[in-house]
């Protein structure tokens, strides 16, 4: 089976959907049955192709990236070139240049399956210029797949196509931590004392204003790793409400975060906006046998760790309730060991990277054989 999929980057560019799709892209590679390519933008260049562990990666040219979107007609280029060459498209949404190149130039009775990871939130404008074609992809589709069963019923858009939508919660390796990785988390420890943690992308939806603002009065340290265009604001309100030593940003991501998850005393993941609709974050600290404390989107947030099994769950944009679930783990070493313990369990029964490859290949193999 030759699959193709759609996205609007791909690493080394930085992003949880990159990582998705990377990870798909190689999960398949691994396996004789698939042929696994992707087509993508660059950031800002010229034309590349490349193979890279098995796949195949088309970058069509750029011109930058504006409101998130690529800026490239070599794209529409690309696709009308290679998509014939492959049994089903992957088309990863949101991604408006692949709704266009789709409804143009692409043969109707080429199967398509539809990864959808977000609603379109701050531009709604643009979201409703391009609903029409939104709404074709996910009629067109034999498959609408998405990561958590509240996503699914929550979204304005997918409420219309329940019945085409299929459940696949993303997986990772879960981490065999070596003595080295123990030994970095213990330098940390030493270094930094104790610590809670966050990771992700400084920009709006990541909630990181709310997780400073309840800093003012949670006990604790966190650390923050993630670059973003939000940096500057919050150094800003970091030296204002002089919390240095409580608030530490690490723009410069390090290569491997299993020596932080392994130092922490817990993640924060105080997403604000249903742009967040998963975080893959939660999983990695979970599988490490951290406890989470996340929002209650009407995403998939909540369902990958569980209120008061896993970590605590807070209402959205609520500094103050997030204050107080901070102050209640950091000072309450039995509960952070029970519910660590539970997200430790929770990572491994429902979020490996097999379970998560197998239950892709069932669903792609239906598309193309029929159900079993």
């Amino acid at each position: 089976m030759k699959i193709l999929q759609i996205n609007k980057l791909y690493p080394p560019h930085l992003g949880g959907m990159e990582n998705a799709v990377r990870n798909i892209a190689v999960g398949l590679a691994t396996d004789h049955s698939y042929h696994s390519a992707v087509l993508a933008c660059q950031g800002k260049g010229k034309r590349e192709i490349v193979e890279r562990d098995g796949v195949k990666v088309y970058r069509a040219a750029s011109w930058g990236i504006l409101f998130s979107l690529p800026i490239s007609l070599d794209f529409f280029h690309l696709f009308r070139k290679i998509t014939g060459d492959y049994d089903l498209l992957l088309i990863h949404h949101p991604f408006p240049l692949a709704s266009l190149a789709r409804f143009f130039f692409l043969d109707k009775t080429k199967p398509v399956v539809v990864w959808y990871h977000s609603d379109i939130v701050r531009q709604r404008l643009f979201y409703w210029l391009l609903y029409p074609f939104l709404y074709l992809d996910l009629r067109a589709a034999k498959t609408i797949i998405v990561a958590s069963r509240r996503q699914a019923a929550e979204s304005p858009l997918l409420k219309k196509f329940l019945n085409k939508c299929r459940i696949i919660p993303f997986g990772i390796d879960q981490p065999v931590l070596s003595a080295g990785q123990h030994s970095a988390a213990d330098a940390l420890r030493a270094h930094y004392g104790r610590f809670m943690l966050a990771v992700g992308r400084l920009i709006y939806y990541k909630g990181y204003l709310d997780l400073l603002e309840a800093m003012k009065t949670a006990p604790g340290k966190v650390l923050i790793i993630g670059a973003g265009p939000l940096e500057q604001k919050m150094k800003k309100i970091i030296s204002d409400n002089r919390l240095a030593e409580k608030v530490i940003i690490i723009s410069d991501r390090p290569a491997d975060l299993s020596p932080y998850y392994q130092a922490c005393e817990f993640l924060v993941f105080p997403s604000n906006q249903r742009s967040e609709t998963f975080g893959l974050v939660q999983i990695e600290a979970m599988a490490c046998g951290k406890p989470v404390i996340n929002t209650d989107l009407p995403t998939g947030v909540p369902e990958v760790s569980l209120n008061k099994k896993t970590g605590l769950t807070v209402p959205v944009h609520d500094p103050k309730s997030l204050s107080e679930a901070i102050e209640s783990l950091w000072n309450d070493e039995k509960l952070r060991s029970a519910l660590g313990e539970g997200a430790r369990q929770r990572a491994k029964d429902n979020f490996s990277k097999d379970k998560f490859e197998t239950d892709l290949k069932s669903v792609l193999a239906e598309i193309i054989n029929g159900p079993l």
